[in-house]
């Protein structure tokens, strides 16, 4: 029908934003189930998880528009105004994450940093798995630290569910498939797609060499 608006497809995330996600998934999972079986590669996970955590914080600031914490985390006022339509199944079709999603997103950088740090400082109960920091502070510290490693991930737990949860309510009451966006990178938009900038190559590439170098660093204890 002549004048009908039609919905539009655009590309959306981009590739960084796409591989970090996925990778996390990943090694969140691997984490969960290697600790306390194969300290080895709940180490290398670990340092995995740091790396990823790194590139994601620069790329927050130096990556695509969509992937900017600028463009997507919003104050009090914005977020309580878009709890309230959250119940709507025709609320608006905001471009990226809505202001209660930036925050859980905020929240889970949050806690997989927090995580991974205690973990740098960590022992186990004989002082025979420990990690590259654990001989910066006493056996007591470390072990306190070790605790609050468990207790934390607990934590990072609860707020995954929740966020698997809100992208099924998305997918199942709304009508968004967010997930299959994360996949493709392309979104569709009832109305005219936002527009997006992508940024260019040599920003990615200070981005690996910088989370690369930190986790490297890390790994060795802070000695070169």
């Amino acid at each position: 029908m002549s004048g009908a608006s039609q919905p539009a497809v655009t590309k959306f995330w981009d590739l960084p934003t796409r591989v970090v996600h996925w990778a996390l998934v990943v090694l969140i999972l691997v984490a969960w189930f290697t600790g306390g079986e194969n300290m080895q590669l709940h180490r290398c996970v670990g340092y995995g998880i740091l790396a990823l955590i790194v590139f994601r914080l620069w790329w927050g600031v130096a990556g695509a528009s969509t992937s900017k914490f600028s463009s997507f985390i919003r104050g009090p006022r914005e977020t309580l105004a878009y709890v309230k339509t959250i119940g709507k199944r025709d609320s608006a079709d905001l471009p990226g994450h809505n202001p209660l999603g930036a925050w859980s997103i905020v929240l889970m950088l949050l806690l997989m940093a927090v995580q991974v740090t205690l973990g740098l400082f960590a022992s186990d109960i004989d002082g025979l798995e420990s990690g590259p920091l654990s001989y910066l502070v006493d056996f007591d510290t470390s072990r306190a630290m070790a605790e609050w490693h468990e207790l934390i991930f607990r934590g990072l737990q609860a707020v995954i569910a929740l966020h698997i949860a809100a992208v099924v309510f998305y997918l199942t009451y709304k009508r968004r498939n967010l997930i299959g966006a994360m996949f493709t990178g392309k979104r569709r938009f009832s109305g005219e797609a936002p527009s997006v900038t992508f940024a260019p190559p040599w920003r990615l590439a200070v981005g690996i060499v910088l989370a690369v170098g930190v986790a490297w660093f890390v790994a060795k204890g802070l000695k070169l």
